[in-house]
């Protein structure tokens, strides 16, 4: 039986005097009211903090591709200029205006020139060729000594024409034998960067920096002597040997400020973007919110004292209003901040239980239509697997699990939404387990993905592609030969040459010359098109075929075919003793005495010259050179041969 000296909760609240629950209620509301302030401080820095990261590291990716495609312009225009100067001599009247309409299109650059072996202008994008030379300056005595023909990007330098800070890039330059022939610059000023960087708004602190990867500092925005060098800090020492790609709190190297740090390395180059902002300056908008809400508490602090006096008399009842006002809170809370989305409770059966009003503006349904139905019949068939992985891997309260699928809508349309999921309830009976589910409708920006994707899959054709005649360029071929070169125990090349094609532009103008390469490419283009094989552009008039796994015989025997399809066209030219477009082709196989690839296109190239020495419009094995040139059947009987024609 209960004690009746021990009174019960209702007599014992009614001896509580109303100023100690009056006092008890006020202490307990300034508690919650900072509970609540100090609750959403620590979230609104988080998420700050989490804002700002995205910020910069968005920010430096997208820096990082600038400064990596400023860098490839330039590259991609130089590897076409080295490659002219190996084979060719061009008249400075001639090269100099090719060179300064190759600055005016490119923006990044100053100006361009080519040294000769002795550090001296040869050609030059200015007005007027330098007379001074440059053999002291480190990129030159770099590319003299050292073969190869990477692009090298130089620390700043004072430039000796403008006395600006400038970044030279540089390319060395090989004779046909593979000697050095001089060295090509390209001037960017810093300025260009510093102009381009000043555009974006990083607080006071704020800046961003462009670095090699020995930490040298090619650029720093806002300017800094303060150090020059980088290699010693944590980002070469540690975070770069973990990624590429990473955001960390550093004291920073130039002004001794803490800031949030975040570096990137470029795509093809050995450069390095780096972005910081201060934390004050992340966080200034956070503590101007932190004020107002602690004006805000502080009203609401004066506004429980003022009004705790009039509780007294309706405690009880004002307790219920507080519980269910809390309640309906939390419920505007959750409907406040997701506004935008669709918010849904699912049971274990993945059946609706909740559907918010924002189903009916966003998928065309209306809550009520829907509560109480499958959640998988509103999902596209082939997605409704990706659900039920995303919600089996939820194991507690804190996972979240995102996936992105289609949802119909309420027209029977497909809509792309992306959906996070994360339980509703503790861990515990399978069979009541809930999920809270936001969903976002994300068609628009799948559609501009999709663009995205097509769009870079284009950019990396035509990359890869030759403007004029839709074979793949040099590069591509390169590429390509070293790779299956590696690969296959047979191989052979294939060099055409256009017989007397000089004479046909001069005779019939530059226009009808690209028809011809056109139809020339086409018909070497149609014999690789269902093989394994490769045709390229090799330069000018000349273009190359890789044929893998293909035997010498079997080679010539394609020279042969593609010879012979060229003849056929019947291109009418008046400069051949023949009256008409012909090509030489020089066959070349993979033998014992050949070293590696490079010296497989130049045995191809011998038996070129030889074809074209013994007469033009016949295919030459490199191999039947000892036995004074093999020659098809179907060349004997052409019985064309002009002395004058011997040289290539």
């Amino acid at each position: 039986m209960p004690d009746r000296n021990f009174p019960g909760p209702g007599r014992l609240l009614r001896r509580i005097s109303p100023v100690a629950a009056v006092i008890a209620f006020a202490l307990a509301m300034t508690a919650c009211v900072l509970g609540v302030v100090i609750w959403k401080s620590l979230e609104a820095k988080a998420t700050a903090l989490a804002g700002g990261q995205t910020d910069i590291q968005n920010l430096t990716h997208s820096l990082a591709e600038h400064a990596s495609h400023t860098i490839r312009s330039a590259d991609i225009a130089m590897a076409g200029m080295v490659d002219l100067l190996k084979y060719r001599d061009p008249l400075p009247e001639r090269f100099n205006p090719y060179l300064a309409e190759t600055v005016s299109s490119l923006p990044q650059l100053r100006e361009i020139g080519v040294l000769d072996v002795d550090g001296k202008w040869r050609y030059s994008s200015l007005p007027e060729t330098p007379g001074h030379s440059n053999s002291d300056r480190s990129y030159f005595i770099h590319h003299r000594d050292t073969p190869g023909g990477a692009l090298r990007i130089n620390e700043p330098l004072q430039s000796r024409l403008t006395g600006r800070s400038t970044i030279i890039l540089s390319k060395r330059i090989d004779r046909q034998d593979g000697s050095f022939a001089g060295v090509l610059t390209a001037a960017i000023d810093s300025d260009y960067f510093n102009r381009f960087y000043k555009t974006f708004q990083l607080g006071p602190d704020g800046s961003i920096s462009l670095l090699r990867n020995d930490g040298a500092v090619l650029i720093r925005w806002p300017f800094s002597d303060r150090s020059t060098n980088l290699s010693g800090t944590d980002l070469f020492s540690r975070y770069l040997k973990l990624s590429s790609v990473g955001y960390y709190k550093i004291i920073s190297p130039f002004d001794g400020i803490v800031k949030y740090f975040g570096y990137e390395e470029t795509p093809h180059y050995p450069t390095i973007v780096t972005l910081a902002m201060s934390e004050d300056w992340l966080l200034a908008d956070w503590r101007r919110t932190l004020r107002t809400d602690a004006i805000v508490a502080g009203a609401l602090l004066c506004m429980i004292v003022l009004l705790a006096a009039l509780l007294s008399l309706q405690l009880r009842s004002r307790i219920k209003a507080v519980r269910a006002l809390r309640q309906s809170e939390a419920h505007y809370r959750l409907l406040a901040d997701n506004i935008a989305d669709i918010i849904i409770l699912i049971d274990a059966r993945g059946l609706l239980r909740y559907v918010s009003r924002s189903a009916e503006s966003v998928l065309g349904f209306r809550p009520k239509d829907i509560v109480g139905k499958s959640c998988f019949d509103l999902v596209h068939p082939d997605d409704r697997e990706s659900i039920k992985s995303a919600t089996a891997g939820i194991n507690s309260v804190d996972s979240v699990s995102t996936v992105v699928f289609r949802h119909y809508r309420g027209d029977g349309t497909l809509a792309w939404v992306e959906s996070k999921f994360k339980l509703a309830t503790e861990p515990g009976d399978p069979t009541r387990t809930e999920f809270l589910c936001v969903i976002r409708d994300v068609t628009e920006r799948k559609r501009m993905e999709d663009e995205l994707t097509q769009l870079n899959r284009r950019l990396t054709q035509l990359a890869a592609t030759d403007g004029l005649t839709g074979l793949t360029n040099r590069r591509t071929f390169d590429g390509f030969l070293r790779r299956e070169y590696e690969s296959c125990d047979e191989i052979a090349v294939l060099l055409f040459d256009i017989d007397n094609f000089k004479g046909y532009n001069d005779t019939n103008g530059h226009q009808a010359g690209d028809r011809c390469l056109q139809a020339v490419a086409k018909a070497i283009g149609d014999t690789t098109s269902n093989t394994s094989g490769l045709s390229a552009r090799y330069g000018g008039e000349e273009f190359a075929v890789v044929l893998p796994n293909t035997t010498e015989s079997a080679a010539l025997k394609v020279a042969e075919s593609i010879r012979l399809t060229v003849r056929a066209l019947g291109i009418p030219n008046t400069a051949s003793s023949r009256g008409y477009i012909t090509i030489s082709a020089g066959v070349a196989a993979r033998n014992r005495s050949t070293i590696d690839e490079a010296a497989l296109v130049g045995e191809a190239d011998t038996a070129l010259y030889q074809a074209k020495r013994l007469g033009r419009n016949r295919s030459i094995l490199y191999s039947s050179l000892d036995l004074h040139y093999v020659e098809s059947e179907s060349i004997q009987h052409d019985g064309e041969f002009t002395p004058g024609e011997r040289t290539r």
